[in-house]
């Protein structure tokens, strides 16, 4: 299965699971987020969501992280079926910004009401499921680091809004990764709850920004998601 944990700093998530857990999360998310002209108001959140995948296919093919799970067997279960087996399983992880995993669990509630939407897909839907339990394993780890007032909080805002990212500035992510990077592991604590926040205000920094790569985009008649803004995160992070 696929877990979600706090990396030691707070800098981020620690996403695991082994091959199977990580190729099914990637299909899936690559169908519910459909092709590059599927959605053409909710292109910067697609992008965003699939430099995440990106990640995580990276990841299963082993040149991440790699760790060494039980996997239930005992010398009692090998000697009853006359195995010799390892009694760990290989699990393959990548780490991925807070803000980051944040915005990605945000905008995934679109493009599933996108999905249902344009294809009449049953509550059961599979690829749907797996979503779900993925934005499930992020809320768990989010709530752990959060005081409950603070989640609660979090979570009236995400229930109001609807959508969630139509037409959103995502370079506004680039930005929020960039302040949470300069935080110490006391500061990320204390201020995690606000940046979470942060994306369902549009507050006036998302406004001004927006504003400016608007001006940017008429005048390079480009979309506003391919609009590059200057900014440089530090070649290591300290996870």
């Amino acid at each position: 299965m696929i877990v979600i944990q706090s990396t030691e700093q707070l800098t981020g998530v620690r996403i695991s699971g082994d091959f199977w857990d990580l190729d099914e999360l990637i299909n899936a998310i690559y169908k519910i987020t459909g092709d590059e002209n599927k959605y053409y108001d909710y292109q910067g959140p697609r992008l965003r969501i699939l430099s995440v995948c990106y990640k995580l296919r990276h990841a299963a093919l082993g040149e991440h992280q790699l760790d060494f799970v039980n996997n239930g067997l005992n010398k009692n279960v090998l000697t009853q079926h006359e195995l010799i087996f390892p009694n760990k399983n290989v699990y393959f992880a990548t780490e991925i910004l807070w803000p980051e995993i944040i915005f990605s669990a945000i905008a995934l509630n679109d493009f599933i009401d996108l999905h249902q939407q344009l294809n009449d897909s049953s509550m059961w839907d599979y690829d749907i499921a797996i979503i779900r339990k993925f934005q499930a394993a992020i809320a768990d780890c989010l709530e752990q680091e959060m005081n409950e007032e603070d989640y609660e909080v979090f979570l009236k805002m995400l229930h109001a809004k609807n959508p969630l990212t139509f037409r959103y500035a995502t370079q506004y992510v680039d930005v929020l990764n960039l302040e949470y990077l300069q935080l110490d592991k006391e500061e990320r604590k204390a201020h995690l709850a606000a940046f979470a926040v942060r994306f369902m205000i549009e507050d006036h920094d998302y406004a001004a920004l927006k504003a400016q790569l608007m001006d940017a985009a008429i005048t390079t008649k480009q979309p506003l998601h391919n609009i590059q803004i200057q900014l440089k995160y530090p070649e290591e992070i300290l996870w």
